[in-house]
């Protein structure tokens, strides 16, 4: 049954329900192959910054738009312009379809990092500081993507509820889930939606990203075959129904009738509402207000349950009892679900004691799921095993019942309460991921009934009983596969770049990160069915099998390599030079590091000709070689925070000083001014010496700067970097770039 579901959900995760439209197709519908020639041809050359490819892909862009516009028809007004904030360097390119206020807007970059505008995002800001069409956008849809494609997931949604529900209205292949609006507050990541809608803006707007694909997320792999058919066609047709939605939405409003609403109406209010989709196939949204309701009825049937089952025939001492099983079953689940995630864990460790190199499964993602569920389901059958054998509270003589037939309503009410709990605790906190566990509790009722219905129909609790039960919660289990498994292969994923940590326990973190994550999977997805699977499950024969599979899995994972063609690993080098004034080299390194758990010494053994080069040899250790500090990667900042134990190794230099004889360096070019607010303006020049152009110009001020975006005067709070000075982080790249002839 899970092997069928698990096809299934793979082929909704990876597209394969959508058929891509062919470059002949209608020009009413969004077409993919239409949409691939153009990424083709902005392909062509690398879009970083400080690299030719960058302006002209952004020429191509505008040249396009203006042939749109030459098409269009005399009742169509089309107005293109580029957006300057301040500065020498300017690629911000805005279109817009001309008709009266409000606008919805569509936003998207084109260049690629490092050095892209998502570093601070200092284009979104200066465009809602400083741009004329800002106060007449009335919602927008911020398109992002971690990867090359997949479900193209709405991440973040409001303020309110108003844009979740236009799409959950309007979308063709509804992709979202509130609870991921939960989590991307904790990740170390940013996108222009917060600019829009929260911090300058306050614009009803969606974030939506590409979330699978991030093998290749921010590399040169990132190439065109790399697309993963279909995902262009699920989000162009999402986007053209959700546009015209909120267009013809009468709740568009710009910022100053938004402003009058809020301050005249209670109606207006930050609401976030609960919404999911069920396998791309349909959209579930339900106001905040509803969902108070909602969430709040299993936990109130779990406390009532006793009550109707035993108080109004055999009074408060059997109330009492029976609500004393269900504790202990409430318990028992919770223990069994700890369990599921504890063995995966231990057996991830054990593994890496007999193993040179963690994330076997990185490349394969298949093999965590073969190392990791048969031994997190051993962790969930173990308390079922001793379950039987532990004493009831309730009476069996008085009740005239089995115990076998109270055991297991005792563990199915605790189940139950457990989940009831988690979904009361997910609205007592704010957030908006109670349906994960609402929706298994809402199943896990009707499943109950039918079984008793046939118990006491046929009196025969035998296998056929079983599947009466299991039935019910299949549209509940293919919904935790769909999403556990899409978790997992995300998770899978981002740990070749979640950032190395120091070892000795930096080596085991990403296996037992990503075996827990499989243990929860797994609780979640079979937990509903313990209560009366389990004494099926829950046999000797069938717990030797899953451990026997597990010791099996891990011995066969141990001869796969980490990496592959497909699944590369990350490694940072850097050629840092420091100069003192324009002429002058003071010191000349390589520096090299890595972004997840197979160390350096790692990276020396498998790339032997690396090793060679850098003058590495077999007594190499860390604690002789010199590390390089992290002020030395300040330039790929925030990125420096994921780098440890870095490495440095020397660099001659008489090649650079043989390429140039003048280096970049920073001066005053007049002095200072004082304004009346007491604020200092220094006026600083950047030259680029000798050099052609540079992509990303970093500076660490330690004193009160203003103008981040040079569009207005307000700057967040600095912050303090490795126990130093309050500083502020200012990147140039959007700012400073020269390009000379070419030579």
């Amino acid at each position: 049954m899970y092997a069928l579901i698990s096809a299934l959900v793979y082929s909704i995760v990876h597209m394969k329900f959508i058929k891509p439209l062919a470059i002949d197709a209608p020009l009413d519908r969004f077409s993919e192959a239409r949409a691939v020639e153009h990424v083709r041809v902005l392909t062509q050359d690398g879009r970083q910054e400080g690299r030719p490819g960058l302006r002209e892909a952004a020429t191509y862009i505008k040249t396009q738009l203006e042939s749109i516009e030459d098409r269009a028809g005399s009742n169509i007004r089309i107005e293109i312009e580029e957006s300057i904030v301040n500065g020498s360097f300017n690629m911000d390119i805005v279109y817009r379809f001309k008709r009266p206020d409000p606008s919805v807007l569509i936003n998207g970059h084109f260049d690629s990092p490092l050095g892209s505008l998502e570093l601070v995002i200092v284009g979104a800001h200066g465009f809602m500081k400083t741009y004329k069409w800002r106060d007449s956008i009335g919602a927008s849809i911020n398109v992002e993507a971690s990867g090359t494609g997949g479900l193209d997931l709405v991440c973040q949604s409001g303020p309110g509820a108003w844009p979740s529900l236009v799409y959950a209205e309007a979308a063709i292949y509804p992709m979202a889930h509130s609870a991921a609006q939960d989590v991307f507050p904790v990740i170390p990541g940013d996108t222009d939606y917060r600019i829009f809608s929260q911090d300058y803006g306050s614009i009803p707007s969606l974030d939506i990203i590409f979330l699978l694909g991030g093998y290749y997320y921010h590399t040169s792999y990132d190439t065109l075959d790399k697309l993963l058919p279909g995902s262009m066609q699920a989000r162009g047709d999402n986007l053209f129904s959700i546009l015209k939605a909120f267009t013809n939405s009468s709740k568009l409003r710009t910022s100053q009738e938004r402003e009058a609403l809020r301050a005249t109406s209670n109606d207006y209010r930050d609401e976030r509402a609960v919404f999911f989709d069920y396998l791309s196939w349909f959209m579930i949204f339900y106001s905040r207000r509803v969902a108070v309701i909602l969430h709040s009825i299993p936990f109130a049937i779990f406390i009532v349950m006793p009550l109707l089952l035993r108080f109004l025939d055999l009074g408060l001492r059997s109330w009492f009892a029976t609500f004393c099983d269900f504790v202990k079953g409430l318990l028992f689940h919770i223990a069994a679900i700890l369990l599921a995630i504890i063995f995966p864990v231990i057996f991830s460790i054990m593994r890496l004691f007999f193993s040179s190199h963690a994330m076997n499964w990185f490349a394969h993602p298949y093999l965590a799921f073969m190392m990791f569920v048969p031994c997190s389901l051993v962790g969930l059958l173990i308390p079922r095993t001793v379950w039987s054998c532990f004493p009831l509270s309730q009476d069996i003589s008085v009740l005239k019942k089995s115990k076998e037939v109270l055991s297991n309503e005792a563990w199915f009410w605790g189940a139950f309460g457990l989940y009831a709990c988690l979904t009361l605790a997910y609205l007592v906190a704010g957030l908006s991921g109670g349906f994960l566990t609402f929706s298994v509790s809402a199943f896990m009722l009707p499943a109950w009934i039918f079984f008793n219905i046939y118990i006491k129909s046929y009196h025969d609790q035998s296998l056929r009983s079983t599947v009466i039960y299991v039935l019910p919660l299949l549209p509940c289990i293919m919904y935790s596969v769909y999403f556990g498994g899409f978790l997992v292969q995300f998770l899978i994923e981002k740990m070749g770049m979640m950032g190395a940590v120091p070892p000795p326990y930096g080596f085991y973190i990403a296996d037992g990160v990503v075996a827990a994550t499989i243990g929860v999977v797994t609780g979640w997805c079979v937990g509903p069915l313990l209560p009366i699977c389990g004494h099926w499950l829950a046999r000797s024969s069938i717990i030797q099998f899953l451990l026997h599979i597990s010791v099996l899995a891990l011995a066969i994972s141990s001869q796969f390599f980490p990496y592959s063609n497909t699944a590369p690993k990350r490694v940072v080098f850097q050629h840092t030079v420091v100069t003192a004034d324009a002429n002058r080299i003071v010191d000349s390194s390589y520096d090299f590091s890595v972004v997840d758990s197979n160390s350096l010494l790692f990276l020396f053994k498998h790339a032997p000709e690396v090793a060679k080069d850098l003058h590495v040899g077999t007594d190499f250790s860390f604690k002789t070689a010199n590390t390089s500090h992290r002020e030395t990667w300040m330039a790929l900042f925030p990125v420096s925070h994921l780098f440890s134990r870095s490495l440095k190794f020397p660099a001659r230099s008489d090649d650079i000083i043989k390429q140039y004889r003048y280096f970049p360096h920073l001066s005053n070019y007049k002095p200072g001014t004082f304004s009346s607010r007491g604020s200092r303006r220094v006026y600083l020049e950047l030259s680029l010496g000798d050099l052609k152009e540079v992509w990303v110009a970093v500076l660490n001020i330690t004193g009160p700067l203003s103008s981040w975006s040079l569009a207005d005067n307000i700057l967040p709070a600095p912050e303090a970097i490795d126990g130093g000075p309050p500083s502020y982080y200012v990147d140039l790249v959007e700012l400073v770039m020269i390009n000379g002839p070419s030579g």
